[in-house]
C-alpha cells in the first residue's frame, strides 16, 4: 500500500509543498505558494498531467493552505489519502533534538524559541496550525533543521564566553540545513557501496544560503553555522564569519544599533555585498569573464573561506574519505568545484576535469581515479528526507 505524506516548508511569504509516497519515494504532487501578505499571490500546482496556476490575494498562511487544499481537489492527488504531514521546522534549540509528533507542547516549544529563528519559526507554526485545521485526522511531525546536529561534542558547540550567560540565554552552536546534510551524508554511502558507518565525509551545502559539515561514521561532529545561520561560509547575501567587534564598531563611526548591522550583515553583504548587487553565480562568472575586478575578488574570497573549512575538517575528522557538494551552487557550477579542488589538490583531492564538467541530476563522482579522496556532486532532497523522517515518526 502506498503512503502518501505532504510535506510542507512554511516561510514568512510563501509555502513550499510536495506529496512523496514514502514506499515507493514517487513524487505525486509539488506546489510553491509565493507573496504571500502581498496584494497579487500565486500558487503553482505540478501532478503528472500538468502545471496550474492560480493568481489571487493571499492575505495570510491560512489563506494560502485553503488555496492548496482546493489545488489538490481541483486537479489531485486526493489529500484523504495522505497519512501524515511532515513540516519543516528550523530551530529546535536544545528542546528538540529529533523528528517530533506535533502536540500543543511542541508548538508552545517552537513558540519560546523564536527569539532563536525570528525569522523562520513563526511562519513553521503559523504552517503547522493552518495545515492542522484543513487536516485535522492525521499526525503532524515536525523536522528540525537543527537535529541532524544535536550531537556535536561540547568542545564544537560551545561558544568561549560567560558560562552563566550562555546558559541562561542558550547560546551555543545549532547547525542548519541539517535535514539536507543527512541526506548527502547518507545518499553517498549509498552510491559508493559503503557502509555509512566506515565513511569520513565533508559535506558542502552551496546554495544561496551555505553550510558545511564534518560527518564521521553518519555522526555530524561539526558544522559550519551557529547560534544563527549568519556565521560560516560567505553565502548569497550573508557575510559568513566575520569579527564580532564590527558591531561596536559600527555603532561607533557609522551610528548603526545591533539590528541594522545586523540586516547588513544579512541582507546586504557575501557576494552581493562584494559585488555590488549580484548573488546569482552565473551573473557574477559572466562578469569575472568580463574583466570585473570585483566579481573575481568576490569569488577569490568565497573559494578562501571554503578551502580554509575543508582543510580544517580535515583535520578535525583526521582525514576525509569524501568530499561532496550539494545545492544550487554545488550541485550546478562546475567552476566552483574546480576551484575548490585545485586548492586542495596538495592534500589529496584530485579532480576529474571532464566528471567534473558533466551537468547532470544524479549523483556522480567527479574525482580521477587515483585521488585519495573520493569526490562527488549528490543532489539535496530535502523534501524526500522530510517524507522518510515522517513515516519513521510515525511508526515509531
Amino acid at each position: 500500500m502506498p503512503t502518501p505524506i505532504l510535506v510542507l516548508n512554511c516561510g514568512s511569504s510563501s509555502v513550499k509543498y510536495q506529496v512523496i509516497d514514502a514506499d515507493s519515494e514517487a513524487v505525486w504532487a509539488t506546489g510553491l505558494v509565493e507573496k504571500i501578505g502581498l496584494p497579487e499571490g500565486i500558487l503553482t500546482h505540478k501532478v503528472p498531467d500538468g502545471e496550474f496556476v492560480v493568481e489571487a490575494p493571499i492575505p495570510n498562511h491560512d489563506e494560502a493552505l485553503r488555496l492548496v487544499v482546493q489545488a489538490f481537489a481541483d486537479h489531485g492527488p486526493a489529500l484523504a489519502d495522505v497519512v501524515a504531514v511532515g513540516h519543516r521546522a528550523v530551530h529546535g534549540g536544545e528542546l528538540f533534538r529529533e523528528t517530533t509528533i506535533v502536540t500543543q507542547a511542541v508548538i508552545d516549544g517552537m513558540e519560546a524559541l523564536a527569539g532563536l529563528a525570528p525569522l523562520h519559526n513563526p511562519p513553521n507554526v503559523t504552517g503547522i496550525r493552518a495545515a492542522q485545521a484543513v487536516l485535522p485526522d492525521v499526525p503532524h511531525v515536525a523536522i528540525f533543521d537543527t537535529a541532524f546536529f544535536a550531537t556535536l561534542p561540547a568542545e564544537a558547540y560551545t561558544y568561549a564566553i560567560d558560562k552563566d550567560l550562555a546558559k541562561q540565554h542558550s547560546i551555543r552552536k545549532y547547525g542548519f540545513h541539517g535535514t539536507s546534510h543527512s541526506y548527502v551524508s547518507k545518499k553517498t554511502a549509498e552510491v559508493l557501496g559503503r557502509d555509512l558507518k566506515s565513511l569520513k565525509t565533508i559535506v558542502c551545502h552551496l546554495g544561496n544560503g551555505a553550510s558545511i559539515s564534518a560527518v564521521d561514521g553518519g555522526v555530524a561532529v561539526e558544522t559550519s553555522m551557529g547560534l544563527t545561520p549568519l556565521p560560516g561560509l560567505v553565502m548569497g547575501t550573508r557575510s559568513g564569519d566575520i569579527d564580532p567587534g564590527v558591531f561596536a564598531y559600527l555603532g561607533r563611526v557609522a551610528g548603526l544599533d545591533a539590528l541594522a548591522v545586523d540586516k547588513v550583515l544579512n541582507k546586504q553583504s557575501g557576494m552581493a555585498g562584494l559585488t555590488g548587487g549580484l548573488s546569482d553565480f552565473r551573473d557574477i562568472s559572466a562578469q569575472i569573464a568580463a574583466g570585473d575586478a570585483d566579481a573575481k575578488l568576490a569569488m577569490d574570497v568565497y573559494l578562501h573561506r571554503l578551502v580554509s573549512y575543508i582543510g580544517s575538517y580535515v583535520a578535525l575528522l583526521g582525514g576525509t574519505d569524501t568530499l561532496v557538494f550539494t545545492a544550487g551552487v554545488g550541485e550546478n557550477d562546475a567552476a566552483v568545484r574546480a576551484g575548490v579542488c585545485d586548492r586542495l589538490a596538495p592534500l589529496g583531492f584530485k579532480l576529474d576535469p571532464a566528471a567534473n564538467a558533466v551537468r547532470s541530476k544524479e549523483p556522480r563522482v567527479i574525482s580521477a581515479p587515483d585521488s585519495p579522496v573520493t569526490i562527488l556532486v549528490v543532489p539535496t532532497n530535502e523534501e524526500l528526507a522530510m517524507a522518510r523522517e515522517t513515516v519513521a515518526a510515525i511508526r515509531r
